[in-house]
């Protein structure tokens, strides 16, 4: 209840704010640590943070970095704006930075010209299992919640009132031709499990997976178990480390055990790093 209060109190702060820069103001420009940034005036989550602590992402940043070279792919799907993508891109040889929403990908791009980086290949494509056409929701007080329509429509995803359009979504083996990565980073808002179904190859051939872990994305958005979740990340990935906790388990059984403790208990995590064995 508390959270829904706080996503509408931040969607009127951020309507307000639009009204008050004028109705022409498409984009603020944010000079940040880690290069110059136009967000949306309305985006109460990474724009404020960029505005407010002039970083975003630093977090994750650290905690990827051992498994970055200069020499290394990167593919990051769920880019939003480019917080992450942008100074990734200058520690490694190439960035494939995949963004749904149709309105963010216009910032990712301006964002990536702002900082004169030409090692970023962007896609403005949904990652699923197939090639379909989506219903989806863009979301306003926070644009990176974005998300494919939940299968199951709780409030907590409709209180900014998104509006609902229908966007192109594609298995990502089917449309990248360089299968290898050395670290795949994924946030997209509960279409995790499609997304991996549909890169297998991708995952075969690649290094590191640091995916977004959330029971409530799980259970309302895509409608499937952790055991499921699993299935499509294990078979290629059987070394899981949960970054919050501290732990790395190296047996698949061992993960399901606690990833499904921790779906029962709402338990959460910003990005659990699977690797090989």
């Amino acid at each position: 209840m508390f959270s829904n209060v706080r996503i509408v109190a931040g969607t009127i702060t951020g309507r307000i704010t639009k009204r008050m820069l004028g109705p022409h103001v498409h984009a603020l420009v944010i000079k940040t640590e880690d290069g110059v940034f136009a967000i949306d005036p309305e985006d109460r989550r990474v724009g404020k943070e960029l505005r407010m602590k002039g970083r975003y992402g630093s977090d994750e940043m650290e905690r990827l970095a051992p498994y970055i070279s200069a020499t290394g792919r990167i593919l990051i799907v769920g880019a939003h704006i480019g917080s992450l993508a942008i100074p990734m891109a200058r520690s490694c040889e190439q960035v494939v930075a995949i963004e749904a929403n149709p309105r963010t990908f216009e910032f990712l791009e301006m964002n990536i010209a702002l900082n004169g980086i030409g090692n970023c290949r962007t896609i403005n494509v949904a990652a699923s299992d197939k090639e379909e056409n989506i219903s989806f929701l863009l979301s306003r007080a926070n644009s990176g919640g974005s998300k494919r329509v939940p299968k199951v429509k709780k409030l907590m995803y409709y209180s900014d009132k998104p509006e609902q359009i229908s966007i192109k979504a594609v298995s990502l083996d089917a449309i990248l031709e360089n299968k290898s990565f050395d670290v795949i980073i994924m946030d997209i808002e509960g279409s995790e499990y499609f997304a991996l179904k549909g890169m297998q190859e991708i995952l075969a051939n690649s290094k590191v997976l640091a995916v977004e872990y959330l029971p409530h994305h799980l259970r309302y958005v895509s409608g499937v178990t952790v055991d499921r979740f699993l299935s499509v990340i294990t078979p290629h990935f059987p070394v899981l480390t949960i970054p919050s906790k501290g732990i790395t388990l190296r047996q698949p059984a061992d993960a399901l055990r606690l990833l499904t403790n921790m779906y029962n208990h709402d338990e959460g995590d910003d990005g659990i790093v699977f690797q090989k064995g």
